[in-house]
């Protein structure tokens, strides 16, 4: 029992430190060194939404002055047509520099973070290889990898006993599939199974991966409202499209009194409204939960340097001793939070798409 109780100690030491080593110097590395800590004010928007914004190169850390960043693909079509460039030549924040008649709006102008020309100052048609489509590129890639595997598993013997991630995963998705998607959609289940499944480990997996925060982690991809949105579209064409007769039936001539109905289709007008609404409470949900459980973790880091710029050193690594402990519980607490976003995104799908597939109601 005293092992134990000394493993798991250990276990909790090494998530401080690690957190410890890997938040904070990125933080620091915003220019924020102990001697301009005491001159400067900090720019706690600045810190924040630069972390978890999109950019068209992964920034690592700054050491010395020196951005160590991974440098991605431009590709946009302007006035003189298309044009592909690392965007190393554009520079990097702070020091923004020009290549070719294109360069990066600033803070304070429109379009600020994207890339403009500089003859006319408008955004080019833009489908740059950004953090997020990067971070995005590379989870598929994940995602492929680890299902493809286990599939081959199965097809080389399917009667030995699971293994690593096919043990890990397999009473997962027979969890999904048998206690919410059946259940869910009814008859009609396995149509949909594969993109429910698909869609719950790829929204786990990049919860996960965005609270990571070193390469390949911390892109904040969940938290852009662009990718939860597609997802919800999804649901939502999967939902009307395969929608059954009655279902329409339902939407357009409910069976409600007749004066709502006719000659005003209050009733109607509802449900119609309805099919809207879902998806966009399935896209806002999962949205605003994982940004702000990112805000959150950077804030309380923020707090460090925020009090230390302001009541010097001494008070600064008081708080920091307050803020990591809260940034250990909260990093924690996501990983709760990255399942449950995922868990509950699957399950409210199902349930749509199921009340979509609802059969004639017969009169016994």
């Amino acid at each position: 029992m005293s092992q134990f109780k000394i493993t798991k100690a250990k276990l909790v030491a090494t998530i401080l430190a690690l957190f410890v080593s890997f938040s904070l110097p990125t933080f620091a590395s915003e220019g924020l060194t102990p001697e301009k800590q005491e001159k400067e004010e900090v720019d706690m928007k600045k810190l924040i939404f630069g972390h978890i914004s999109d950019a068209y190169d992964w920034h690592i850390t700054t050491i010395d002055g020196h951005h160590i960043s991974i440098p991605l693909l431009c590709i946009v079509k302007g006035q003189n047509g298309w044009d592909l460039f690392c965007s190393s030549k554009l520079g990097h924040e702070g020091h923004y520099t020009e290549y070719n008649g294109y360069r990066i709006a600033e803070e304070g102008e429109p379009n600020a973070g994207k890339i403009i020309e500089v003859s006319t100052g408008e955004r080019p048609l833009d489908i740059s290889i950004t953090k997020n489509v990067l971070s995005l590129l590379m989870s598929c890639a994940l995602l492929l990898a680890i299902f493809l595997s286990i599939a081959n598993k199965y097809k080389k013997n399917n009667r030995t006993r699971p293994t690593g991630l096919q043990a890990l995963l397999e009473p997962l998705i027979i969890s999904l599939h048998d206690d919410i998607i059946k259940p869910s959609i009814g008859k009609n289940y396995k149509k949909f199974s594969s993109y429910l499944l698909t869609a719950f480990f790829f929204i786990f997996l990049n919860n996960l991966l965005g609270i990571i925060p070193i390469f390949p982690g911390g892109a904040n991809l969940t938290g852009n409202i662009a990718i939860t949105l597609v997802l919800a579209v999804i649901t939502f064409l999967l939902t009307n499209i395969f929608g059954t007769k009655e279902y329409w039936k339902e939407i357009f001539w409910p069976e409600v009194p007749a004066w709502l109905k006719v000659p005003i289709p209050i009733m109607p007008f509802i449900e119609l409204i309805g099919i809207f609404t879902k998806p966009f409470a399935l896209c806002i949900r999962l949205f605003a939960n994982m940004f702000a459980g990112h805000v959150m973790v950077l804030v309380l880091i923020g707090l460090i340097f925020v009090f230390s710029s302001t009541l010097g050193t001494a008070v600064g690594g008081a708080v920091s001793v307050f803020s990591v402990l809260l940034v250990v519980f909260m990093s924690l607490l996501e990983c709760l939070v990255c399942f449950i976003q995922a868990y509950v995104f699957t399950m409210l799908s199902a349930i749509f798409i199921g009340l979509a597939q609802v059969e004639p109601h017969h009169s016994k």
